[in-house]
């Protein structure tokens, strides 16, 4: 088998590697994101109850004009 035949596929099994690697760690960081977004906004799968540190009516009404 000639020798650039044999790098040329070396190349692409690298490079679908690399893809593989590249698509895991994106789908990580999207979780991650995610999680984050929920946690900001409220809604990770908890209860629409405020946190049990907070005191009651804290949080309720911000106004944001100024």
């Amino acid at each position: 088998m000639d020798m650039s035949l044999v790098m040329m596929a070396m190349a692409l099994q690298a490079g679908k590697l690399q893809m593989q690697v590249a698509t895991t760690m994106l789908k990580s960081n999207l979780d991650a994101e995610k999680s984050t977004v929920q946690t900001l906004l409220g809604t990770g799968g908890q209860s629409a109850s405020p946190p049990a540190s907070v005191a009651a009516g804290i949080g309720g009404n911000l106004d944001v004009t100024a």
